[in-house]
């Protein structure tokens, strides 16, 4: 089994910023892609960065140069510093990774999903 922990979502004032951070155990090999994906009501999950085990990173356009993906040394915690928050940034945020077993099969695992609220 492989547990995701979510924290750091909140309520920010538009401009603000929040850190988001993601915790994974368990029965893992290792760890390959981690990212985070947003929710808005109403709307389709959509991609907002992702971390590859090499640390190449990739953002959605509508986050780049205000949102950062990071991992720790150990590179079982996914982190996500956003900036300049904006309403439109309101959503659900999920983490995922990619968890690898020995013999190199991909698993992907998702978070619980953590609030952002960013108000005008």
């Amino acid at each position: 089994q492989v547990q995701l922990v979510e924290s750091g979502g909140g309520l920010v004032q538009a401009g603000g910023s929040l850190r988001l951070s993601c915790a994974a155990s368990g029965r893992i090999f290792s760890i390959g892609t981690m990212g985070w994906y947003r929710q808005a009501a109403g709307k389709q999950r959509e991609m907002v960065a992702r971390i590859t085990s090499g640390d190449s990173t990739n953002y959605a356009d509508s986050v780049k140069g205000r949102f950062t993906i990071s991992r720790d040394n150990a590179k079982t915690t996914v982190y996500l510093q956003m900036n300049s928050l904006k309403p439109e940034d309101t959503a659900v945020y999920y983490c995922n990774i990619v968890a690898l077993s020995a013999q190199g099969v991909g698993y992907n695992y998702w978070g619980q999903g953590t609030q952002v609220t960013v108000s005008s």
